[in-house]
């Protein structure tokens, strides 16, 4: 495994290239432009592991047409699977980056836009789904549970809920990662892993992506994920009026150790 050289501000991803540094968004914290272009274009076999189990959890929602709101939709990833199967779709993120990507690679959807959670109110649907843990970048565990207690609020009786996040285990089995380099043609991403609390997540991320001109753009991005007990979820769901369940995977897909499917349906 490629791990990072200890200067790594003068790292450069093939021989002596030139390196410029993308413009500053210090209100973008999360997936700007280039993190946003790397993930859709080299991390989309998570979307694609789980979109059979989802479909076949929200087949009676298509049969009656129901509503299905996708949080954290990313650039469009599982939004084209929902689309593609016939559901109507309101795919949102907090990443406007994410969401031009999303436009451009899950054409049809019913509905594309911006929502950043606590603090945007959730449509009323009568599904709600999101994949990539989007509810552990809140910065707050009370958050992730404000969050999850929009999303019962959100769901119309009888609706369907099926959502991953992290939980403890993520971050106890992440202790002493090592670093990573990925590597293609056009882009690279270079990542350092910490685990500074039992609650915490963090990935320090640098891009390297190749410009028209020849030249490198490097942009850096710090994610900061907080973890949480998942085992509590289905207790504060149900005061809100979901049955809900803990899963390895919505489907035959086994996700990742310490990501966990919570599946779930609202009662009244």
């Amino acid at each position: 495994m490629a791990t990072f050289p200890s200067d790594r501000a003068a790292w450069r991803p093939y021989g002596d290239t030139e390196i410029v540094e993308a413009s500053p968004q210090p209100d973008v914290p999360y997936y700007r432009d280039d993190l946003a272009l790397v993930h859709h274009l080299g991390f989309g076999f998570h979307a694609d592991a789980c979109a059979p189990g989802i479909l076949r959890l929200l087949e009676p929602v298509r049969e009656r047409g129901g509503l299905v709101v996708e949080l954290g939709c990313g650039s469009g990833l599982l939004t084209a699977h929902l689309v593609d199967a016939g559901f109507r779709v309101v795919a949102t993120d907090a990443s406007d980056a994410m969401l031009n990507l999303a436009r451009t690679h899950a054409p049809g959807t019913f509905e594309i836009r911006r929502l950043t959670l606590p603090c945007d109110p959730i449509p009323p649907a009568h599904a709600i789904v999101g994949v990539g843990h989007a509810l552990n970048y809140l910065d707050k565990e009370s958050q992730v549970e404000a969050a999850l207690i929009e999303i019962a609020n959100a769901l119309l009786p009888g609706g369907v809920m099926a959502i991953d996040l992290c939980d403890l285990a993520w971050g106890a089995g992440r202790v002493n990662q090592p670093p990573k380099v990925w590597r293609t043609e056009d882009w690279v991403l270079m990542t350092e892993f910490s685990v500074p609390e039992p609650n915490r997540y963090v990935r320090l991320m640098a891009t390297f992506v190749r410009q028209e001109d020849g030249t490198w753009r490097r942009d850096d991005e710090r994610h900061d994920n907080v973890l949480i007990e998942t085992a509590k979820v289905p207790e504060l769901l149900a005061i809100h009026g979901v049955e809900a369940t803990l899963s390895a995977g919505f489907g035959d897909e086994l996700l990742p150790a310490g990501l966990v499917a919570v599946i779930g349906r609202k009662t009244g």
